[in-house]
């Protein structure tokens, strides 16, 4: 195994079981061979005390930490990560139910695996590699996963075309790496969803966004809905359920628009109370009538690194202060932001700006954050990205 010894003082952060390397903490490298990205490596501290293992990469970030015990990393390995995976999402009630059967069961760092995310939907398991170290162990980890899962799991999805590294060049193609599923409806607190693992976002679905679509459905009772950057539609089917008068959803995407009418035909057959536009968001908005109560913005990140911050608050701000000026009064608004590089206080300053600009009194109902299967590492705040707000708005 690969040796990296660290700069005096720079094993600090690892004594906090934060699981990054950076690159500037790194002495030098001691083995026979050159590192080739995805190794693992054992790290120690310049006096030679052990510290961790982990999988080597080429940036910023030099070493993702798998452990900080000195063990193999096998098979075994990962199945030990796994079952505690899953206990905890069963402790928390989202794995083991009749009428739930969407969830995350590996998110990275938060699950003392960085670089690898699973999501459950029915009997399929969408794995993906965000780091080369997790991309060449997935023949392991597939392998521990169904030894985790048993007779519950039919398939697994491989799906890090767009995930790993591109400099890697690993010419990733997705698809199944065990089994095989054409079944590509499950359920979510008792609603069906089409999820399209083989060609949608992230894995197929936002299962981030579970406990936030319960919140909106219990507002949505009698309320003119509109859901902007509606992807396939988890928000407007959980209004449609709570009883909204309308739903309108809103998607540059055509695509998944039609997803989002299979989504609401999938639940309610005939109904129609919705509708979806394949539109511009912003162009949508500026065209709109004021007739809506309750308007969700949930967009893609405007900002994946901090160089983009001051662009993505502009648009944030610009985003919110056109929902606060043709809500209706009296209304509902549901505003988040995926973007991990903007904290929270950064987007309740650009949502505050939105108010003032559009001259609304403004209160904060509830402040959001992404739910318990996405937990976050208490020595990895980085883990933290969701965060959204419920206002009244006047």
């Amino acid at each position: 195994m690969k040796t990296i010894i660290l700069r005096k003082g720079k094993e600090e952060s690892l004594g906090r079981f934060h699981p990054w390397i950076f690159s500037g903490a790194i002495h030098h490298t001691e083995g026979d061979a050159a590192l080739e990205e995805g190794d693992i490596v054992e790290v120690l501290a310049s006096d030679g005390r052990f510290l961790a293992l982990g999988h080597w990469q080429i940036g910023s970030i030099a070493v993702r930490v798998l452990t900080f015990k000195r063990q193999k990393i096998d098979v075994a390995f990962w199945q030990k990560r796994l079952a505690v995976a899953l206990d905890v999402r069963r402790a928390i009630g989202v794995a083991g139910r009749e009428d739930n059967d969407i969830y995350r069961l590996v998110h990275g760092e938060g699950d003392n695996l960085p670089g690898l995310v699973i999501d459950i939907y029915g009997t399929t398991a969408v794995m993906q590699a965000h780091s080369v170290g997790m991309h060449v162990c997935r023949q392991q980890i597939a392998e521990a996963l169904r030894k985790t899962m048993g007779e519950s799991l039919h398939a697994i999805y491989y799906k890090s075309e767009t995930t790993l590294p591109f400099k890697a060049q690993l010419g990733q193609e997705n698809g199944f790496i065990w089994g095989e599923s054409s079944d590509d409806v499950a359920r979510e607190n008792g609603l069906a969803f089409h999820i399209d693992w083989l060609k949608g976002q992230k894995t197929g679905f936002f299962v981030d966004q579970r406990d936030n679509r319960s919140l909106v459905e219990h507002y949505s009772k009698g309320r003119k809905v509109l859901n902007m950057f509606c992807y396939t539609g988890g928000f407007s089917v959980y209004a449609m359920r709570g009883g909204a008068e309308l739903v309108h959803s809103v998607d540059s995407s055509a695509k998944a628009v039609e997803l989002v009418d299979a989504n609401i035909e999938l639940n309610f057959p005939g109904d129609n109370r919705h509708e979806a536009f394949a539109e511009d968001a912003f162009k949508f908005m500026d065209e709109m009538q004021t007739q809506y109560d309750l308007i969700i913005l949930d967009p893609p990140a405007f900002a994946k690194h901090k160089d983009a911050l001051k662009n993505a608050l502009r648009g944030y701000t610009k985003l919110n202060a056109r929902a606060f000026e043709k809500i209706q009064p009296g209304g509902i608004l549901f505003t988040f932001s995926c973007s991990q590089a903007v904290n929270k206080d950064q987007f309740r300053t650009a949502v505050f700006t939105a108010a003032a600009i559009a001259r609304r009194k403004v209160r904060i109902l509830h402040q959001l954050h992404q739910p318990a299967d996405h937990p976050i590492n208490i020595y990895h705040p980085e883990g933290e990205y969701l965060k959204g707000l419920v206002l009244y708005v006047e």
